[in-house]
């Protein structure tokens, strides 16, 4: 299977190594085709990493994975183009998270929207679908990290779209018990309104190696 990765930061290696490390083909996508960030990934990831451009990586992908931050992903995405998302699985890993200057977070889109439903609107073509944007990085591809059960969400418009999303959640480990549907993309402004309290939690705990673990009356 062939992966395009939008986005050169720490989210966005760190699932494009474990896509390589099972044996895919991945091209990570940033604004220009000579950034060095990508070009030193693509140099350690082998003969099955490569870089370019978003355009690029969107052609390249059979699926396509957004993972740069919320508030630019559109415009990242429109980089990337339409007719290359047209028909793709779009999963979207991105966070609406906005700091002022004295670092109090807001979000941006936030009760009423969501950068899910953004991207959708903005693609109506492509099928997206949310998910991976509720913990850190090291546990989207590891959730062995942590003892027992834990658990991630998926939401989107497309059944099929969002299966195929929990059987690539598999591949890194997730088994599908574990990951809970929160409906139509509209599922994406609670997943992203999770944050400011991820991060309280995250600076009450010391660490980012936390996640979530939901227990239902029998």
């Amino acid at each position: 299977m062939r992966y395009g990765v939008i986005g050169t930061g720490g989210v966005a290696r760190t699932i494009a190594d474990r896509l390589v490390g099972l044996g895919q083909e991945v091209t990570l996508g940033s604004r220009s085709r000579d950034n060095g960030t990508a070009v030193a990934w693509a140099a350690g990831a082998g003969e099955n990493g490569r870089h370019g451009t978003f355009a690029d990586a969107a052609a390249f992908g059979e699926v396509v994975l957004n993972a740069t931050p919320g508030t630019v992903a559109v415009e990242a995405l429109r980089a990337a183009g339409a007719e290359r998302l047209a028909g793709k699985l779009l999963v979207d890993l991105s966070n609406p998270l906005v700091f002022s200057p004295e670092g109090e977070l807001t979000l941006d889109p936030v009760n009423t929207d969501s950068v899910g439903e953004r991207i959708q609107r903005e693609f109506p073509e492509a099928l997206v679908v949310k998910t991976l944007n509720t913990l850190t990085a090291a546990l989207m591809v590891d959730p062995s990290r942590l003892p027992g059960e834990h658990n991630l969400f998926v939401a989107g418009n497309d059944p099929d779209a969002k299966a195929r999303t929990v059987e690539l959640l598999g591949t890194f480990g997730w088994p599908a018990g574990w990951v809970i549907d929160l409906g139509d993309i509209t599922g994406a402004r609670a997943m992203e309104m999770t944050m400011p309290f991820w991060l309280r939690l995250m600076g009450a705990f010391g660490t980012a190696e936390f996640n979530y673990a939901f227990k239902r009356a029998q």
